[in-house]
């Protein structure tokens, strides 16, 4: 290709090329389709990625064939992948490592220059999305004129704004274009949003992604007798959701307001990438193509030389790397097999436990509480759960009937004898945590591992009465137990291998990533967030308005208040949690009265019908006024900042994990950090107060990631 894009031969340097192989197929009304299928001969495991080579090489390829459609040898043009995979975008490692804004703005002309190639190409060109096509890899497809999907698709999607950047490669122009802005603001910003929602092929056919939709068995065949029809006109692609004159005049611009003040409500201002991709979907109303495309340059080439792209690449390679291998995990050889699990308790948590453990792990799961009507109770929430899954077609009613029927209640705890798996989810006391374990402990075979969820206590202190205190591993799920992908594993100094490597096989099972901490208060997330909770609410005690405490922790860029977490986590929770860990450490954490008052009203703010916040409920001002040394946002942010600088930095002294990256790791999976900050420790970093608090940073270098 041109030579303009010589600057990027750089990043090319030990790309795993995807190539472009042609073969011509003949169709069934006669004349050719040129197939063009993208494989980079590797197995599945490693999903075709679109690197500078890879581009230039499409783009040769595509430049011969349409020559060749130029002098009518073909009917029209074809883009598929290898199998389960069309392409997973660009590669992100080559993209990290693209050295200014005027190189980042050359990879995103290049992929425009290459895949706009499809859009006018003088016949018909068709993208089969026969597997994974993500980011680049779905771009491809909208470049071209028409789509079709494979029903079995699980995984489509355009997540750039998740890791920091935008669709840059024509997605923020060609998808509202294609299908409606509403649809593509869900699509681009929304699904991103939501621990990077993908799509599946019902999905993309129905938001007129695809046109067509074909199953797995005979996919390629079926794609090309569809275009085919095209091509020979006899079959009509009609695109509903199309923005029409009255989309563009009147809804465009309502639901580009109504999204950004979602998004400024749910996650701020500090994020940049959501807002770029938002300012583009707007521009997309009344801009052609080629203005599109060159806005989308600009943005991509401002994001890829910001800060933010690096700290969410440095947090994408902790939750797809070191997630897959914990550190300090044992051999997974020794790991006991689970073969029926029981579950202490039968409330809410409990339950939800029961459901989770027999959906991923199909064996049997007992409960048990203080009485039937409990346990029934229990029993029949999770029977519930298991036939709304089933009414959302997420499961079969064959597999409905036979997670029901692995699932029994009891309040006999002698019923737990044959369980290899028992775990807990009693009150958060000491003693009744010790009680329970100590009672169930005669049943079990001393095979059996136990399992604590508590958030503060001492693992090692509810083990107290056990006669065999090497099977018990702290099991710390994070609410709703369904959604957030993060287990604290708790090795206590008695916890043997095969115990912790069972919890470890275990939580994988789970489809939970495991992070193990010593047996130390808070372990990890809750220790970091009562220490912010904790300066917050001294803040307010002391003087300092809700508001100012509000704004001095905004560049966090937190996806809220820590008076909003203190209602999500509930105000007695909290005030357990702060009043936890100023018994461990009076020294450097704060307990609050004023925090159990809150508790005894209810709540902190006031909020409209739909749970919006209107504003602090006046009683919950009333009740920390008197302080008399408020504080400066300024003052109390880096209050805060050197903090948690010195929490962190003890932490890792005293090793309750192995590294700073498994307290990123914990923050960014269990308690909701945004990608785009790296986790904790490079905020530390960058700020200075690493090298304030010890002379020193948590990484060398410092890892980039607020501009």
């Amino acid at each position: 290709m041109a030579t303009e894009f010589d600057d990027l031969k750089a990043l090319s340097v030990d790309e795993v090329i995807t190539h472009s192989y042609v073969r011509d197929i003949p169709l069934p009304s006669g004349g050719t389709l040129a197939l063009i299928t993208l494989d980079n001969d590797r197995d599945h495991n490693r999903p075709n990625t679109l690197g500078p080579a890879t581009l230039v090489e499409l783009g040769d390829v595509l430049d011969a064939q349409k020559a060749r459609a130029a002098k009518g040898e073909i009917k029209g043009l074809a883009v598929t992948g290898k199998p389960y995979i069309l392409a997973a975008g660009a590669d992100l490692s080559k993209v990290g490592e693209i050295p200014s804004k005027a190189v980042g703005k050359q990879m995103a002309q290049l992929g425009h220059a290459v895949l706009g190639k499809l859009g006018g190409f003088g016949v018909p060109t068709f993208v089969f999305i026969n597997g994974l096509a993500l980011g680049g890899g779905l771009e491809i497809g909208l470049n071209a004129n028409y789509r079709t999907v494979d029903s079995s698709v699980a995984a489509v999607g355009l997540p750039e704004v998740f890791l920091g950047l935008i669709p840059g490669w024509g997605g923020a122009w060609l998808l509202p274009n294609l299908i409606g802005i509403e649809n593509a603001l869900n699509v681009m910003i929304s699904n991103p949003l939501k621990n990077n929602t993908m799509l599946k092929g019902k999905d993309v056919l129905e938001l007129g992604i695809a046109d067509a939709m074909f199953g797995p068995a005979n996919f390629l065949e079926d794609s090309i007798k569809w275009a085919d029809g095209v091509i020979g006109g006899k079959t009509k692609v009609k695109r509903p959701n199309e923005p029409g004159k009255i989309e563009r005049a009147v809804k465009w611009d309502v639901a580009i307001g109504i999204a950004q003040k979602t998004l400024e409500r749910r996650i701020g201002t500090i994020a940049k990438s959501p807002y770029a991709a938002l300012a583009l979907l707007k521009a997309a109303k009344n801009t052609d193509k080629k203005t599109g495309f060159a806005a989308e340059d600009e943005a991509l080439a401002d994001l890829i030389a910001g800060d933010q792209f690096h700290a969410s690449i440095y947090a994408f390679d902790l939750v797809q790397k070191r997630a897959k291998r914990p550190a300090g995990a044992p051999d997974k050889a020794i790991a006991k097999k689970v073969t029926k699990v029981g579950v202490i308790g039968a409330g809410l948590m409990a339950s939800q436990f029961a459901l989770l453990f027999v959906r991923r792990l199909k064996v049997p799961v007992v409960i048990t509480d203080l009485d039937q009507e409990r346990v029934d109770k229990g029993v029949e929430y999770i029977h519930n759960e298991i036939h709304k899954l089933l009414d959302k077609g997420r499961i079969s009613s064959d597999e409905s009937n036979r997670l029901k029927a692995l699932v029994t209640g009891t309040t006999n705890k002698a019923d737990f004898a044959e369980c290899d798996w028992v775990i807990e989810a009693v009150f958060e006391e000491l003693g009744v945590k010790q009680d329970v374990f100590a009672d169930v402990e005669q049943y079990l075979s001393d095979e059996a591992v136990l399992a604590t969820n508590t958030s503060s206590l001492s693992v090692e202190q509810i083990g107290a009465k056990l006669t065999h205190p090497e099977r018990l591993v702290g099991f710390h799920f994070f609410n709703p137990v369904a959604v957030m992908p993060l287990i604290e594993v708790v090795k206590t100094p008695h916890t043997d291998d095969a115990t912790l490597s069972t919890a470890m096989v275990t939580a994988a099972s789970l489809y939970k990533n495991a992070v193990i901490t010593t047996d130390t208060p808070g372990f990890v997330v809750n220790r970091i967030l009562a220490k912010v909770l904790g300066e917050a609410m001294h803040a307010v005690d002391t003087g300092t308005p809700f508001e100012v405490v509000d704004g001095s922790v905004k560049p966090f860029g937190l996806p809220m208040t820590p008076f909003e977490l203190l209602e999500l986590v509930g105000l007695k929770v909290g005030a357990h949690v702060l009043d936890t860990h100023h018994a461990a450490f009076p020294d450097r954490f704060f307990e609050s009265e004023n925090l159990h008052k809150l508790a005894d009203l209810g709540h902190i703010f006031e909020r409209d019908a739909k749970g919006h916040i209107k504003g602090y409920d006046p009683r919950a001002v009333a009740i920390v006024a008197g302080g008399t040394t408020p504080m400066t946002g300024e003052e109390l942010r880096t209050r805060i900042e050197d903090g948690l600088a010195d929490e962190v930095h003890r932490m890792l002294e005293s090793k309750v994990v192995a590294a700073a990256e498994d307290i990123d790791l914990c923050l960014i999976l269990g308690a909701g950090y945004p990608f785009q900050m790296g986790g904790l420790t490079p905020y530390l970093d960058r700020v200075g107060a690493s090298e304030r608090v010890f002379k020193d940073t948590f990484h060398h270098p410092v890892i980039r990631g607020t501009d």
